[in-house]
């Protein structure tokens, strides 16, 4: 089968909501990664075939074709196409796998996966609030409520309820953020997030500046600062400080066929091995990359100790946990360098933004196999596996 490879990953730091990074425009944000990613590549811009953008809330400064808005505004020629995608927080991770697939089918040869979400100027929920004003009606069908009458959609209840089935108490995932945090601090200090960051020119109050720290660290952080936080639901454990941020970020991979690294004398820095997708129940929902893990190890005739480094999403501290208890993975090997309670979850930019820390963490400790998955609205998870050149 021909293959896919990923030959540039970079990522923007993550602002926090209405932070250091809310002044840029979410397209100009998304054409920034594209610009550097293809520098990086060392490729000709013209020489893209595709880009596929992923992006949640499509609304407002992210509406109207988000994707070719970006291409657009980036230094790429405007004879480069894109396609705007959303898989809820698995967005552009879908869009490396679209990406690996065209390349795979032999029917493109160098696409670019991306994703970019400005959460400050498009909150969280945008869309469907623009939708009920502009339009009458809920997405809720009679159908669907018939299916689905016991509970609404939300990732919250979501949540909780999977720290009440996997029996996860407050302190244990206050304890688990507390560890995003400490080694999300331990890979800023060490400069491991030097290789894959790129610096943003900002201004602040201060005067112009430039923006290539995660925002969201907590250096200060303690169990007693993290326990002090107010539960998001009366009588609950999910806070909103043993959840991910809130985030602003951008993030853009380079996928190309084997006939472009001879043809355009590109170096790998990774093979991707593994795809898969999965579905399962949507109003627990968060849960599914438990079994999505199960199906792609089986797919890809691996084991979980096969792989030498995990990221798995922390959307909210007990979907990783809950992964960890049900893979029998080592913990060690789990969101090395911290993960999205300490580092932010810009929505539609954070598969690309992980599979960027996951490409280049596994070469700075000489590793082999990565596997990165998610969890996506409508029990939807995505896993994908690389092998680092």
């Amino acid at each position: 089968m021909p293959q896919a490879y990923i030959t540039a990953a970079t990522r923007t730091a993550g602002g926090k909501r209405e932070g250091r990074v809310a002044g840029w425009h979410p397209v100009d944000l998304a054409a920034a990664a594209l610009d550097e990613v293809v520098a990086r590549a060392g490729i000709a811009p013209d020489a893209v075939d595709d880009v596929i953008m992923g992006c949640v809330s499509q609304v407002g400064e992210q509406g109207l074709h988000f994707g070719r808005n970006a291409v657009l505004a980036s230094g790429l020629p405007q004879s480069v196409p894109a396609v705007t995608i959303d898989r809820q927080c698995g967005s552009s991770q879908q869009s490396i796998h679209f990406a690996a697939q065209a390349v795979m089918s032999g029917t493109q040869d160098i696409v670019i996966a991306a994703g970019a979400e400005s959460m400050s100027r498009v909150a969280m929920g945008s869309t469907g609030r623009w939708a009920r004003r502009a339009v009458p009606g809920s997405p809720t069908s009679p159908k669907l409520a018939r299916a689905y009458p016991e509970v609404m959609f939300s990732q919250f209840t979501g949540a909780e309820m999977i720290a009440r089935k996997w029996n996860f108490s407050r302190a244990d995932l206050d304890a688990y953020a507390l560890g995003s945090h400490q080694r999300a601090i331990a890979a800023t200090d060490s400069g491991a997030f030097a290789e894959e960051i790129l610096p943003l020119k900002i201004q602040t109050e201060g005067g112009p500046d430039v923006h290539d720290i995660d925002e969201g660290i907590r250096c200060d952080a303690t169990l007693d600062s993290i326990g002090a936080v107010r539960p998001l639901v009366e009588g609950g454990v999910i806070t909103a400080a043993n959840a991910s941020q809130i985030c602003d970020g951008a993030a853009a991979v380079m996928v190309v066929s084997e006939a472009a690294l001879k043809a355009h004398n590109l170096t790998p820095l990774a093979r991707i091995h593994h795809l898969t997708v999965t579905a399962g129940d949507p109003v627990v929902m968060l849960e599914e990359p438990l079994f999505a893990t199960d199906r792609a190890l089986q797919r890809a005739g691996l084991r979980i100790d096969d792989i030498d480094l995990f990221e798995v999403n922390e959307a909210f501290a007990p979907v990783p946990l809950a992964w960890l208890k049900r893979t029998g993975a080592d913990p060690e090997r789990l969101n090395v360098n911290g993960g999205a309670i300490a580092l932010g979850h810009p929505l539609g930019g954070s598969g690309a933004k992980l599979m960027t820390t996951l490409v280049h963490a596994l070469r700075a400790r000489g590793k082999r196999f990565g596997l990165q998955t998610m969890c996506e609205g409508g029990g939807i998870a995505n896993v994908t596996i690389i092998e680092a050149l």
